[in-house]
């Protein structure tokens, strides 16, 4: 009843296989859509941007980008954080190396180079699968940030180590440097998400997301039925390494600024994405964009709760935080493995039938 599907009448099967088939859906994302575009930038300041709107944003798109290769294709990977930091370097050579380029550009190769690098460290999936596979993509991990300690290259032959990003402007606003101004920054990284969820959502139910989805199921019988595994899981390393090479790249320039690879992009960043794939829904969008606002927001409401409000010890609240979050991992794995975005569907299937109870 609150959906109000009468009249809601579908005439092609192109209107029928669409992302919101029910209108109401519909107008409540293009709602949320102008929110997001023509209020918040207006509203918004430097906390919020900080400590909420943008991890929030980058934090999406590197879940989208894990989602597709361990939701979608069913290929287990721990080795997030150390793609994210192949994008950063890629952007910080990038800048460096050619001033003149617009940061849009530069961000898009960065999660090129990405992609080439997670093509590669993807060759295994064509021989090991699980936990061999886990194990592979977590070495790629550890070999990535010992690669950027210890080769100066990658950092300019800094003598501290890190890396800074220079100012960069889009339509004359700052996103990039100590002037980047919060708005800027949000509105640059919120069209990233934008773009990179329609990429995904069109990939995923398209042939592509099929073979991945074929591949995910039953490997062998995908196999036998016309599915080349070759092709389906090098492109979805390929797909999952230039997002999350997109988000490593907006987490080193827009948001921190100034990094250190080994604080930066651990083994911790890697853990971060997949608890947000789980807890979101794993072979979900939605669920992708679910999970990073729970581990976002769950730090700052318990930092408030417990500690200002309960006047709890730091460490206490944040070893709290981290026993409530395995708890909750434990319970959708057991409870339900598609995480929130399963319980959202089961919601509006009841507002739907709402008053009747069947």
């Amino acid at each position: 009843m609150f959906y109000r599907e009468a009249g809601d009448f579908k005439s092609s099967y192109r209107s029928d296989s669409q992302t919101f088939p029910i209108a109401f859906d519909r107008y409540r994302y293009y709602a949320l859509l102008v929110f997001a575009i023509g209020v918040v930038p207006f509203i918004v300041d430097d906390y919020w941007a900080n400590a909420v709107l943008l991890p929030f944003l980058i934090w999406s798109i590197a879940a989208i980008g894990l989602n597709i290769l361990t939701g979608y294709c069913g290929q287990v990977s721990l080795g997030t954080g150390g793609f994210m930091a192949v994008g950063a370097f890629a952007c910080y050579k990038l800048m460096t190396a050619f001033p003149g380029l617009n940061i849009v550009f530069v961000v898009l190769l960065s999660g090129g180079v990405t992609a080439g690098v997670g093509v590669l460290f993807g060759l295994p999936s064509l021989r090991i699968k699980g936990f061999y596979l886990a194990v592979a993509t977590l070495a790629a991990q550890f070999f990535l940030v010992w690669l950027f300690n210890r080769v100066p290259w990658f950092y300019n032959y800094s003598a501290s180590g890190q890396i800074s990003a220079p100012e960069r402007t889009v339509f004359g606003a700052a996103v990039t440097g100590a002037n980047a101004q919060a708005w800027a920054s949000y509105l640059f990284c919120l069209t990233f998400l934008i773009a990179v969820a329609w990429l995904a959502r069109n990939l995923t139910r398209g042939a592509v997301g099929r073979s991945w989805m074929a591949i995910r199921d039953m490997d062998i019988a995908a196999e036998i039925i016309g599915v080349n595994p070759l092709r389906a899981k090098l492109t979805a390393f390929a797909a999952s390494s230039f997002l999350v090479g997109i988000a490593g790249a907006l987490f080193f320039s827009v948001y921190l600024g100034a990094v250190e690879v080994g604080e930066a992009f651990g083994i911790n960043k890697s853990f971060l994405v997949l608890f947000m794939v789980i807890i979101g829904g794993l072979g979900s969008i939605f669920g992708s964009l679910a999970g990073a606002a729970f581990m976002v927001l769950l730090p700052v409401f318990l930092k408030n709760v417990l500690v200002g409000g309960l006047g709890w010890d730091t460490a206490l609240a944040a070893h709290f935080e981290l026993v409530l979050v395995g708890g909750l991992i434990i319970f959708f794995l057991i409870v339900e493995p598609h995480g929130l975005a399963r319980l959202w569907e089961l919601t509006k299937e009841k507002l739907r039938l709402w008053p009747f109870p069947h």
